[in-house]
């Protein structure tokens, strides 16, 4: 099957010129003026549009089983509402219960995942430690394509790392070449902030963010960026949502260390007056962790992103509706954490970025789709309209509109954080694999088209590394 996109602005991350695209057997094979293609391509019209890579969302939960219930988006309802969105790959999360092996934790996401419509990566978590952990991660990364592993320093008595296992871990990506991601609060300070709240009376969804204060995110990352330092690894914090975290990236830059920020959408764009809201069903849908924030930590994160010290945009999507959320009625610290938005981001970001000038289409395409790429070792096959890339492209009307809803959303939940929202620049045609999935409002999304995405090891740049510091290894002294 073949298809070629006529009368285009091309954007890349790093230059706008009009070509045309033409599409065989999944990949790009052609870019130029006037292409000649076979009669029988289909052809999709670009004029007064732009033609960019497909979105790459580097962090959502699909068919997550969290806190006591499951997520409603499965690999398929979720994948497929990011390609209405025009998103074409998602870097989903592997998150083994404590004590399960992590190949077997792999091999049951990889199951679940059989059924995307789009296509699909994993972070792997280490939510515990042993010599078993260790042998399964050079296994991940050499044989399953794995070049990443969360760590989260939240959620205590659950799947929170300590920093015993933060250390062995990063010293192990070391070793492999793989990047340690860090989801980033103190888990033993927001433990002791909950239980303050409660025993004050705070039980509702304002309680949330008030146990989870920006200082609790700010110690977290800072620590977890000294350790990789000391681990002399690079290092990538999810969802950072403040300004304490964003100075913390910031010094740790300037200072040449390898660290890169994610920020979502949803932070970009909704403060914490959403937990104060009298609907409890309105509070409690907007309860993720890390919270909204006060207005001003919003400011920090658009400079971030426009400095470039936050480099990827994400939605941390993992919907739970209202039935799920009434968990936590009489106990805000028991309301599922998640919200959705794969379907949303880019929209909201062209919109809120774009359209008011803090970002240029060429930031966007960076922060939508290339960073992410590059910073997980899977560019140019992703987040580039090139010769030889993947053809996952992403055909973007700047003068269409959409107003956000659930009523019309594809995500499989029943609220949205950007509900009644009016969006300036939508996506026309979202094209995965070199076929249409969506056109004009209309998805054709296909369960099981998506394939999974192998990202190999930075190996390269590690080995030299590891060279050097064997060559630097400190000797004993002999005393007489």
């Amino acid at each position: 099957m073949s298809i070629v996109i006529r009368n285009g602005t091309i954007v890349n991350a790093d230059h706008t010129f009009q070509a045309d695209v033409y599409c065989e057997e999944g990949k790009i094979v052609a870019i130029g003026q006037n292409l000649d293609v076979p009669s029988t391509a289909e052809v999709v019209d670009a004029s007064g549009q732009y033609v960019m890579p497909g979105g790459i969302d580097p962090h959502t939960h699909m068919q997550l089983p969290f806190m006591g219930t499951v997520a409603s988006d499965d690999f398929y309802t979720g994948t497929a509402a990011g390609l209405a969105g025009g998103n074409t790959t998602i870097i989903d999360f592997v998150i083994p219960a404590p004590g399960e092996p992590l190949l077997e934790a792999y091999n049951k996401w990889r199951d679940w995942a059989e059924k995307s419509a789009s296509d699909y990566s994993f972070h792997v978590a280490i939510t515990w430690w042993d010599e078993s952990v260790h042998a399964d991660m050079e296994t991940l990364v050499k044989e399953h394509g794995v070049n990443s592993f969360k760590h989260f320093m939240a959620y205590k008595n659950a799947i929170m790392a300590d920093d015993e296992v933060l250390v062995k871990s990063f010293r192990r990506c070391m070793e492999l070449g793989a990047m340690p991601t860090v989801h980033a609060e103190n888990g033993e300070l927001v433990f002791q902030l909950q239980q303050e709240m409660l025993n004050k009376g705070i039980t509702g969804p304002e309680g949330h963010p008030l146990s989870r204060p920006p200082i609790v995110e700010g110690e977290a990352a800072n620590r977890a960026i000294q350790i990789a330092q000391v681990m002399d690894v690079p290092i990538y914090l999810v969802h950072v949502s403040c300004k304490e975290s964003v100075d913390a990236i910031t010094r740790a830059r300037n200072d040449g260390q390898r660290v890169y920020g994610e920020v979502l959408a949803g932070h970009l764009c909704i403060d914490d007056s959403v937990y104060r809201n009298e609907d409890f069903e309105f509070a409690a849908a907007h309860v993720m962790s890390p919270p909204f924030r006060p207005k001003e930590h919003q400011n920090a994160l658009w400079k971030g992103l426009q400095g470039g010290n936050l480099q990827t945009t994400a939605t941390d999507h993992c919907a739970f509706c209202a039935e799920q959320k009434a968990a936590g009625k009489d106990d805000f610290t028991k309301i599922p954490n998640g919200t959705a938005g794969v379907e949303d981001r880019m929209a909201v970001l062209w919109d809120e970025g774009v359209n008011t000038g803090k970002l240029t289409m060429n930031e966007f395409v960076s922060a939508t789709s290339t960073n992410a790429a590059k910073i997980f070792n899977i560019y140019p096959q992703k987040g580039s309209i090139s010769e030889g890339a993947d053809a996952d492209i992403v055909v973007w009307d700047p003068e269409g509109t959409r107003t956000i809803s659930a009523k019309t959303h594809h995500q499989n939940v029943d609220f949205n954080i950007f509900e009644g929202r009016t969006v300036k620049g939508i996506p026309s045609h979202t094209i995965s694999r070199g076929k249409v999935v969506w056109a004009n409002g209309e998805l054709k999304a296909v369960q099981g088209a998506g394939r999974y995405v192998d990202r190999p090891a930075f190996n390269p740049v590690f080995e030299a590394l590891n060279k050097q510091a064997e060559l630097n290894e400190p000797t004993a002294v002999k005393r007489g």
